[in-house]
């Protein structure tokens, strides 16, 4: 402790206000040191020198050591369209982007921390909303062209542009916009917010899949070239069937220790099992305890797993019908038996969720919050108190993915002990989703509804979007100025122990007022054969190969 105190002194000289803040809060005893690591990795506190140490993981300590001659074969989810870094949505998308392309930062799901890629070092103004990077020089795109901030700036004002079809759209709106990324240099970038954002380093980095640094004078398509500054190269793409990438020689960083790796598609997840059980891939990708069963307790296999933010939000409309008394929303929420769907349904490859986003991973997660369990009478009383003790009936519409048809029926069974009958409608994710907006969309307009949400690094996404009043992905039709401003104030403050003190209400509000219920946070989770090492993965589904070995 005390060497790791010696160095944070040693970093005040070159730290600002705000940096200079998280560590005086460390110091008084008011931050924890896994606290101060990840607030340390979002304020840029870790990027000046001598700070490495501190935060340098495993995997990247562990990437020098011994060579291999072998292909790496992975087994993968069918995309859905065309790749591309600007439109990407889809699970199978962001392993195949990551192998040639990078991001100014890379979000380590392990540590749930921030670490330097093509940004050497970012740093905030004390408002929060000015961010100043420092571009990585030396570096060069695939086709020998070298990498500045004009094309740092060019990358993120086309993901902001609302007529470039950006799938980050939703995420930066409010954030940044169209122009509010300049290039000062060559090697300095600045990102103008639009409004103050403590958690911005997170939007800029592998956390967002589409935040990858394209060329400035890139005009696409994407699938020609891939092109990029990351440890491979495109060999060769056929759509719908897989793509192989070989080792880029002019890498900047360390060299990839296996020259080739094949990516195989699949349409479904019975014919990656099939590979994998046949030892025709290496790798299997997207694999769910609720598909793949067979590979959880053979020796040949190692199940790698990850916490994330993965989970199932069931909303109720706030806004009419039966749901509109917050003590109905409470009473379906108490039927559910939480531990025992995740030791079932994920077999253990889980936690379990409290009704709101923040996920205990989450550096700002306040455990105080009781947890709460199963209580039939419970939801009996409240059922009583809305006026309707004879319970009520209704229709939980959702889409045909992963465990979720399941997770359906265990509701449905649960809720039938207090009285609440609930019919099921399991559409196929197009048919759910619909155009997106509402009056279009089976998951915007259902009174009751189940949507499986991705992994993110930090809840801002899932507290803005499906629950701030207007928000685009509001199914609940959530509206609530309290709970507007306290979200408003937890994105911008850049105080770690405001952050942490505002979270803890925002869970006590939603825990209280219940327009989404959340039964648990998924693992992330891949399975590798035994005699393959060095893979890492991301719960935001990318793949890093590059230090990975068979035998």
């Amino acid at each position: 402790m005390k060497s790791s105190n010696h160095l944070l002194q040693r970093l005040r000289t070159g730290a600002n206000d705000l940096q200079n803040h998280a560590i005086d809060e460390f110091l008084a005893g008011r931050l924890s040191r896994r606290e101060l690591l990840r607030a340390g990795s979002v304020l840029g506190l870790w990027t000046l020198g001598g700070a490495i140490s501190l935060t340098t993981s495993q995997a990247v300590r562990a990437a020098e050591v011994g060579n291999t001659n072998a292909t790496i074969r992975v087994g993968h989810p069918m995309p859905s369209g065309a790749i591309d870094p600007l439109t990407a949505f889809d699970v199978a998308s962001p392993a195949l982007l990551n192998q040639s392309g990078e991001y100014l930062i890379n979000a380590d799901g392990e540590t749930a921390m921030l670490h330097p890629a093509l940004a050497l070092s970012w740093r905030s103004n004390t408002a929060g909303d000015v961010w100043t990077f420092k571009v990585r020089q030396g570096v060069r795109f695939q086709d020998g062209q070298p990498l500045t901030a004009k094309d740092v700036a060019a990358t993120f004002n086309r993901l902001t542009d609302p007529h470039s079809g950006s799938a980050a759209l939703a995420l930066l709106r409010g954030v940044l916009s169209k122009g509010g990324t300049v290039a000062r240099d060559n090697q300095t970038i600045e990102f103008h917010l639009d409004s103050p954002n403590g958690s911005f380093p997170w939007y800029v980095s592998s956390d967002t899949v589409n935040a990858v640094i394209l060329p400035a004078n890139f005009q696409g398509p994407y699938e020609k070239s891939f092109i990029g500054t990351g440890p491979y190269r495109l060999e060769r793409y056929q759509p719908r069937l897989g793509a192989s990438f070989v080792r880029n020689e002019s890498y900047w960083g360390p060299k990839a220790r296996t020259p080739r790796v094949e990516f195989k598609f699949y349409g479904d997840s019975q014919g990656q099992l099939l590979a994998m059980q046949g030892r025709q891939v290496d790798v299997l990708t997207r694999f769910t305890v609720h598909g793949g069963l067979a590979l959880l307790h053979e020796l040949e296999f190692r199940v790698m797993g990850a916490r994330s933010s993965t989970h199932r939000q069931i909303h109720m409309r706030t806004d009419q019908g039966v749901f509109k008394d917050k003590r109905v929303r409470q009473a379906l929420a108490l039927v559910l038996d939480r531990d025992t769907i995740v030791r079932g349904l994920l077999q253990g490859r889980g936690v379990v969720a409290n009704d709101h986003p923040f996920a205990p991973m989450f550096a700002t997660f306040d455990p105080s919050l009781k947890q709460k369990t199963r209580d039939v009478d419970g939801a009996r009383t409240r059922l009583a108190a809305a006026g309707l003790p004879n319970g009520f009936s209704a229709t939980l519409t959702t889409e045909a993915f992963l465990e979720m048809p399941d997770l359906a029926v265990v509701v449905q069974n649960a809720a039938k002990d207090a009285g609440i009958n609930l019919s099921l409608r399991v559409e196929a994710q197009e048919a759910y989703y619909g155009s997106g907006t509402a009056g279009k969309s089976d998951w915007l307009d259902s009174p009751l509804g189940m949507t499986d949400y991705a992994h993110r690094g930090v809840p801002d996404a899932f507290l803005r979007g499906p629950l701030m009043s207007g928000g685009a992905w509001n199914a609940a039709r959530y509206a609530n100025p309290q709970y507007d401003s306290l979200v408003k104030r937890y994105i911008g403050t850049l105080d770690v122990a405001e952050q942490k003190q505002v979270a803890g209400q925002i869970e006590r509000l939603l825990a209280d007022e219940t327009p989404l219920i959340i039964p648990y946070f998924a693992d992330s989770l891949i399975v590798t054969r035994a005699d393959v090492s060095g893979v890492r993965a991301t719960p935001m589904a990318q793949l890093y190969l590059d230090q990975a070995q068979v035998g």
